[in-house]
This record gives C-alpha cells, structure tokens and sequence, in this order.
C-alpha cells in the first residue's frame, strides 16, 4: 500500500462518533485503530471529530498514521458503504483566489463590457476573497437557492445560479506569515475539489466596490476525501510563464504546479473538461501572498484557486463562461466534479440544486 492510494477524511461508523479516516478505495481504515506508538498528542489527533488536531502536528505525525496503513490490523477496516463521511475539517478561513487567467479574462468581459477585462494589479499578484468558513459543506449536501437582490431593492431567488470547478488547498500547521514560497508545500496538508457555488445576478450587483458578498457565501461544497500533497508528487509540473516578472517573494527556486485533469458533469453528462495545469498563479504564490502583511495560516483553513477555466471550447469551468447566461442551474440539477492526477482520483464533489 503507497500513499498514491489514500485519502484523508472523517467518518461516521453505524451512527457512532465522527473520527480520522483514510480512504483505500472501496473500503476505510480508522486512524485510531492503527499501530501508531505511544505519542499521547498523535493518540488523541486520531479520535478527535475532525482532522484538525491532526494536522496542526505537522508532516511527521501525517506520515507517521500514512505508514501504519501498510500493516493495519483487520478491525481498522471497514467498508466505505457502511461509513457516513463528514467534513473532514473544521474550516478556520476560506479565502478564494482568481488564479486562472482565462477565467479572469472571460469574467471580467462579461462583468465590465467595454472596459478591461483584467485589473492592472491582476498580474503582479494572485487576487482573491475572503468567504465565508461558516457555509463550507461537504460533498452531498444539497444546495438551496438563495435569497438575493437580484436588482437593486428586488429581493428574490437567484435566477442565475452558477457552479465554479476549483481546486482547494487544505492548510497547516499553523504558522504566522510570512511563509517564505519555497517552503509553502510544507503548510499544504491535502488537496481538494471545491465548487463555490454562485448567483450571479446577485453579485453582478454587489460586487463593486468590495468583490463577493451574498452571492457566493450562501455555500461552497468541497470534497470529503483530501489527496496528500505527497500522493500528486507525481503531477508536479513547471508552471506556465509569467508576465511581467513578479516580486521577489513569490518567485520559488523550483517553482510547480498540479497537472490535475478535471471534469463537470451536469446530470450525467460531462459538459467541460477544465485544465488545472492552465493555472497563472500556483498553489505556494497564493500561500506566500496570503501571508506576506503577517497573517496567520492556521490548520483547518481553506484556500480555493478560483473558477479554473482553459483557453478552448469545452474547458470553461462555470456556467456563465460555457452558456453565456442561456442557461443556469434549474431547482433538481445534480453537479459533480471531478479530478485525476495519472492514476490518482481526487475525492469527488456533488450537490442537487434544492428550492
């Protein structure tokens, strides 16, 4: 058993308490019953109800549960249909970065006509927001129409309702910035989908002058299942170039980014296929900008890349790039997204629209 073939996550067992798992495809390991030595701090990580206390102790303890895996005792697995999967973490923070060029480009003409698609500081730095921890959910739970001004004084269900094909980062331990970038891999526990779900008639009206508000913070579903940073080793890549140069602080000695390939499918039917390899701003730039004035990064936070979209038909990852609002999600539609690194299957991201 390799570490390629695990994932990280918090199950439920016959409605007993939640606790640290690892996924090993159709069957779950329980944490708290592998051979894992006498360290009280690992001990209680492993029974807690979430992955927090776990990944505030640091890569050691992270491999040290992974390793145990190899000679995990029979009454530590356990099918994944009788497991109920929860959030893997408790969200501290969610920011929600606008790392992909094509993306930013093709929402910013359909914002903005008529004047530029791209802020003059969009090149020089990764741009993001802050969401909302509070409304991060786990894969499988329904989306409910939000309420929003869909025009200024007009409050109604969003009839514009979006889907956003991500990747996210789950981060710790935790760390007061400035995190140098050559060291960012180090606070980057696993990897995740993230759809953050949308209404864009609501945050076509309130996004100027502070970004995203009540349009996208209703809910952001991620993945139950985190892929170790480790396990996508082999889906590293040389980022694309960047221009103009960027500040010294977010220039890596050896620079990656993830070659995940991903997909959405709107009941049943895959409709875009977007490139995360096509990312402008990489996983550890978001990390050292994020931290640069001295914010903490603490372990549970969630850091998003934004919509990733590629430069051709059929790589848009939202609806608002892919149909050009002739089209939104309807009460009923089921979303799922996908990711694949070689062999490796990111946990899966999924919500029925509900009214």
């Amino acid at each position: 058993m390799t570490v390629d073939g695990l994932a990280w996550g918090v199950v439920r067992v016959g409605g007993g308490p939640a606790q640290p798992a690892l996924r090993d495809a159709e069957s779950v390991l329980l944490a708290a019953e592998l051979e894992l030595g006498h360290d009280p701090d690992l001990a209680r990580a492993v029974r807690a109800p979430d992955l927090n206390a776990l990944i505030e102790l640091g890569a050691p303890a992270w491999r040290a549960v992974l390793d145990a895996c190899a000679d995990a005792p029979p009454v530590a697995r356990v099918a994944l249909a009788d497991c109920d999967a929860m959030l893997p973490v408790r969200i501290t923070d969610f920011v929600d970065f606008y790392a992909s060029l094509e993306h930013a480009t093709n929402f910013g003409a359909l914002l903005r006509p008529g004047e530029p698609a791209l802020p003059a500081s969009w090149h020089h730095m990764p741009i993001g927001y802050h969401g909302r921890a509070s409304t991060v959910v786990v894969s499988a739970t329904p989306v409910r129409r939000p309420l929003g001004q869909i025009a200024a004084g007009e409050l109604a269900p969003t009839r514009a309702l979006d889907l956003e094909c991500e990747l996210g980062f789950v981060c710790g331990p935790s760390a007061r910035g400035p995190i140098e970038i050559d060291r960012a891999s180090e606070h980057i526990f696993g990897v995740v989908l993230v759809n953050d779900w949308s209404a864009r008639d609501v945050q076509r009206v309130e996004y100027q002058p502070l970004g995203p508000f009540t349009g996208k913070s209703f809910q952001t579903s991620m993945s139950a299942w985190i892929t170790p940073l480790d396990a996508l080793a082999g889906a590293r890549i040389v980022p694309r170039p960047q221009d103009p140069p960027v500040a010294e602080y977010l220039r890596a000695r050896s620079p990656w980014a993830l070659d995940v390939a991903l997909e959405i499918e709107l009941d049943g039917e895959v409709i875009s296929r977007p490139p995360a390899r096509a990312l402008y701003w990489t996983p550890a730039q978001m990390l050292a900008h994020l931290t640069v004035n001295g914010a903490t990064l603490t372990a549970g936070d969630l850091v998003a890349s934004g919509t990733i979209s590629g430069a051709v038909a059929g790589t848009e990852g939202s609806l608002a790039e892919l149909w050009r609002g002739e089209r939104w999600l309807r009460d009923g539609d089921e979303v799922v997204l996908r990711g694949r690194a070689g062999d490796v299957q990111l946990g899966e991201v999924r919500g029925t629209v509900t009214r």
